[in-house]
């Protein structure tokens, strides 16, 4: 949990009575209690493993930070804008981490509602536009290397339209807002069906969840909030292999097999340490690929700074 908060947080909490921690009836409405003009610094990092049998094949770590911004505080949704800067891999490919870099700065500018669930994005021509550019740089850098063109093309792609970007480019934004306009009671366990990003495509998967309020610390103002999420294996299935035809027509090789996708699935874990004014303080998300032998995890860290 993150202990230290910034002093904003700590004199807005002394002055108003939030009521979203009521430990009468141990429960926890999930609530942005934001002004306009706010303004919060976060470090994200994000840890990609592959495993085959359990061994570790690769291991990849990338960080950035994000300066998060209320724009606009109306009666009934907040215009919120996440600028991302310094980026840094551990990957020792210069071509790598030029392509890290394709988000250096960018703004990604949304609506939420009043309590703080995710709408939508606002400016999703400015990002489709500014990702171009980088690409059109990009790919004079990397002329020489062969293949290149493809994989910006699919870089590219993935702001091609509003949902799109809402799919696959702002999956921290989404984890930052997993549990916001909802009330929870402490220990019950909710189940239902959402829709989950698809990050091959515009149509969101269909999705198993579980959410509940694990722990509240009324004296910090804090509480802890975990998810799980399990896409629809056909959907997933089916979605995987249309787009690893496409890449390998692409590429000019003979497309894969349905077989070579047997037993997949993908689970999401959520875990986040929220305040009593609705900002996060720390959470994480771990997202894990099977199929067969093989495992991709994604681990992703947004921590207040």
């Amino acid at each position: 949990m993150k202990n230290k908060l910034l002093t904003s947080i700590f004199v807005l909490t002394t002055l108003t009575t939030f009521g979203q921690i009521n430990m009468a009836d141990s429960t926890v409405q999930v609530i942005t209690y934001w002004d306009e003009g706010e303004k919060q610094d976060y470090v994200v990092s994000v840890e990609k493993i592959n495993l085959k049998d359990a061994d570790t094949t690769s291991r990849e770590m990338t960080t950035y930070e994000v300066e998060v911004t209320v724009l606009n505080s109306g009666k009934d949704f907040y215009t919120i804008q996440w600028l991302y800067k310094n980026f840094q891999t551990d990957d020792p490919n210069p071509a790598f981490k030029k392509l890290m870099n394709i988000n250096n700065g960018m703004k990604v500018i949304f609506k939420t509602d009043e309590v703080g669930s995710f709408l939508e994005v606002v400016n999703h021509k400015e990002i489709k536009d500014f990702i171009h550019k980088a690409v059109l740089s990009l790919k004079n850098d990397f002329k020489e290397i062969p293949g290149m063109d493809k994989v910006l093309e699919q870089v590219e792609a993935t702001t091609a339209t509003k949902e799109a970007i809402e799919s696959v480019c702002i999956k921290d934004i989404h984890q930052f807002h997993t549990f916001h306009g909802a009330k929870y009671t402490l220990g019950e366990i909710l189940e239902g069906k959402t829709k989950a990003p698809n990050i091959y495509g515009s149509e969101p998967f269909d999705a198993d969840f579980t959410v509940y309020l694990d722990e509240i610390n009324e004296q910090d103002d804090t509480y802890i909030m975990r998810a799980a999420q399990e896409i629809d294996i056909e959907q997933l299935t089916n979605a995987t292999l249309d787009y690893m035809t496409t890449m390998a027509k692409n590429m000019g090789i003979d497309p894969p097999k349905p077989e070579v996708l047997g037993g997949l699935r993908n689970e999401i874990l959520t875990a986040s340490s929220i305040h009593g004014t609705g900002w996060v303080l720390y959470s994480i998300q771990t997202t894990t690929v099977t199929s067969g032998n093989v495992s991709n995890i994604e681990e992703r860290i947004i921590e207040m700074r």
